[in-house]
């Protein structure tokens, strides 16, 4: 089954890999961004700011989406102006829409922040669920911003009578630039920095986040997922985890990751190495590479976002996710992790981003 889609967030790592996977699979696709992509065939582009309840309306006016895909948010700095803004955007966003009475389906992209708390207190407040986290545990008592999201589509939904569902993705691999989280290509201009310099490629994460085991999601198989719940009755009004299907160690990725840039990985030091203090610098080298070897982009900040790296790899819990509950409705997709990041990697030297 088919139909006509807003992708929210089109320009993201999420909405980009959305949209190309429904734009295969026949949709007729929309995709809503500030600065909507220009490089993706087929593409619909709608251009319109969440937080601007007005020029929303009038973007989005014509426009009879069955299903809506809110793939976006934004960075704030508390936790309190995240669930002001963010809660904003959709209860803007689903508001918008509501007039053309044509959706029957919205899709919330959140992540593991639901099990392990917001940014300010990531996985130091509360009492934190017991690994793998699964759909059925129960919200911490803090403050989080997934929450106010989820509320607000909660309360159209009830409103106005589309079904929903709920995608929990860990930490995502996936092709696009200038994304706020984004620890494949981060990490892809780590490891070339290191390589032209000869810095050492060290994890720069926690003992915890070395040894034990973990996951992550492809953004291709986010999308996947995306489409599965939107189109599938037994998934409709449910929230899943999503997750590639493997587990790792990073003690046993990152050789793999230096490996594939031709480097060696530097022993681990047994204490954290804040990326954010190894790039500290980067910026003119970054420049100097991109000159040296004709990269198509020469800003580093566009490529990198090492702070948001840092808080994953330098959690002080074991992060692994159950998938339990989209197996048993029907969803079997499974995703080589080492084959995300090298398909990335890949992808990213063909678009000239790295050398």
């Amino acid at each position: 089954m088919t139909g006509t889609a807003l992708v929210v967030g089109a320009s993201g790592i999420v909405g980009n890999n959305l949209a190309q996977r429904l734009i295969a699979q026949g949709w007729n696709v929309h995709g809503l961004a500030r600065r909507p992509p220009g490089d993706i065939a087929g593409l619909q582009p709608v251009a319109a700011d969440l937080l601007d309840p007005t020029s929303l309306r009038a973007a989005l006016a014509g426009i009879r989406a069955s299903h809506v895909f809110i793939c976006t948010w934004m960075r704030q700095p508390t936790e309190a102006e995240n669930i002001a803004i963010n809660g904003a955007m959709v209860r803007n966003l689903l508001a918008a829409i509501a007039p053309s009475n044509s959706v029957r389906h919205v899709g919330l992209v959140t992540g593991l922040k639901h099990y392990l708390g917001p940014f300010e207190s990531y996985a130091k407040k509360g009492s934190l669920p017991q690994t793998p986290f699964r759909e059925e545990q129960p919200r911490l008592d803090i403050e989080n911003f997934y929450y106010a999201q989820e509320d607000e589509v909660f309360a159209a939904a009830a409103r106005d009578g589309f079904g929903w569902s709920v995608h929990r993705p860990h930490t995502i691999i996936g092709y696009a630039v200038g994304n706020a989280m984004n620890m494949g290509m981060t990490l892809a201009v780590y490891a070339t920095i290191c390589r032209e310099t000869g810095r050492p490629f060290t994890f720069p994460g926690s003992p915890t986040q070395w040894a034990s085991l973990t996951d992550m999601t492809d953004a291709r198989l986010l999308a996947r997922h995306l489409e599965w719940a939107a189109t599938t009755e037994a998934a409709r009004n449910e929230a899943f985890n999503v997750v590639n299907g493997d587990v790792f160690r990073w003690q046993w990725m990152w050789p793999r990751l230096a490996s594939w840039f031709g480097i060696s990985a530097a022993a681990y030091g047994g204490q954290p190495e804040p990326l954010e203090a190894q790039l500290a610098d980067a910026g003119p080298i970054w420049r100097d590479i991109a000159r040296r070897h004709g990269l198509a982009e020469a800003d580093l900040g566009l490529l990198a976002s090492p702070w948001h790296t840092d808080a994953d790899l330098g959690r002080p819990v074991e992060v692994v996710t159950d998938m339990s509950k989209s197996r048993k409705l029907g969803f079997l997709d499974y995703q080589s992790t080492a084959d995300s990041f090298f398909d990335l990697f890949a992808r990213l030297r063909t678009a000239r981003l790295i050398p």
